[in-house]
C-alpha cells in the first residue's frame, strides 16, 4: 500500500468510538487561545520523506496539537524539541512546524506514532494502540529503506516491537526501555530508544536538548556506517 493510500485510510478510521467522540469534542469547544482556528480532529497520519531512512515514533497527538494542526508532533512544546533537534541534525529544512502549509520539509526522515488520535489524559488503552497498530505496520512495511527506528518512550518501543515480524526480533518477549538504549534487528537494523521529549521530561530535565542531539547523532551514525 502507498503512503498516500494509507494516509487517507487512517484519516477516515473510525475503528475507536472513544477516542473519535473525544478528539471531536476537542475540536469543537478548542482551547482559548486557538478559538479562531478550525481544529483538524480526525486521526493523524505518518509525515516525512517517502524514501526515508530513520522512522521516528511518538505515542499519540497531542490534544492541542497534532489535533489541531492534522500534523504529527506540530503546534505542541514536543513538537518544538523534536523539530529543532531534527533541523540540527540536518533532517530538516526549518526548526519549527507551526501548521501543515508552514513550508517544513523533512530529510531522510519520517514521523509516526503508536496512536493516531489525541487519547483522554494522553492514554490509549492498550486496544486501542492494538487496533491502530496495523497502520503503524502498514508504515513500515511502505517504508522500505528504514535503517534506523527511534522509539520516543517505553510506550512506543512496546508499541513499534509488537509490529515487527517475528523472525526480525532478537530477543524473547518485549525490550526494556533505557534512554540510549539499542535494539539490534536481525535484519541489520537497529531501534534506538531516547525519553519522549514531553513537557513532564523537559521541564524537569529527565530529558535535556544536549541528551537529545545525541540520540540523533547516534542515528546519523548508523545511518553513515553502510
Amino acid at each position: 500500500m502507498s503512503l498516500t493510500t494509507l494516509s487517507k485510510e487512517i484519516i477516515s478510521c473510525n475503528r475507536c468510538t472513544r477516542l473519535r467522540t473525544h478528539c471531536m469534542e476537542i475540536a469543537r469547544v478548542k482551547r482559548k487561545q486557538f478559538l479562531d482556528e478550525t481544529y483538524w480532529g480526525k486521526p493523524v497520519p505518518g509525515f516525512g520523506d517517502p524514501k526515508a531512512r530513520i522512522l521516528v515514533v511518538g505515542l499519540a497527538p497531542a490534544a492541542h496539537g497534532a489535533n489541531r494542526t492534522g500534523r504529527m508532533f506540530t503546534g505542541d512544546q514536543s513538537g518544538v524539541w523534536l523539530y529543532r533537534a531534527l533541523y540540527r541534525a540536518g533532517f530538516s529544512n526549518q526548526e519549527s512546524s507551526l501548521h501543515q502549509e508552514d513550508g517544513l520539509r523533512l530529510r531522510d526522515a519520517y514521523i509516526t506514532a503508536i496512536a493516531r488520535c489525541a487519547p483522554p489524559e494522553n492514554k490509549p488503552t492498550l486496544d486501542e494502540m492494538k487496533t491502530c497498530s496495523l497502520f503503524l505496520k502498514a508504515e513500515i512495511a511502505a517504508l522500505s529503506q528504514i535503517q534506523v527506528f527511534l522509539a520516543l518512550g517505553q510506550i512506543a518501543l512496546r508499541g513499534l516491537y509488537r509490529v515487527l515480524p517475528d523472525e526480525l526480533k532478537s530477543t524473547k518477549g518485549l525490550p526494556k526501555f533505557i534512554h540510549g538504549g539499542e535494539i539490534r534487528l536481525k535484519d541489520g537494523r537497529v531501534i534506538l530508544c531516547s525519553y519522549h521529549p514531553s513537557q513532564q521530561n523537559t521541564f524537569t530535565k529527565k530529558l535535556t536538548e544536549p541528551m537529545f542531539d545525541k540520540i540523533f547523532e547516534r542515528a546519523k551514525n548508523f545511518l553513515q556506517s553502510d
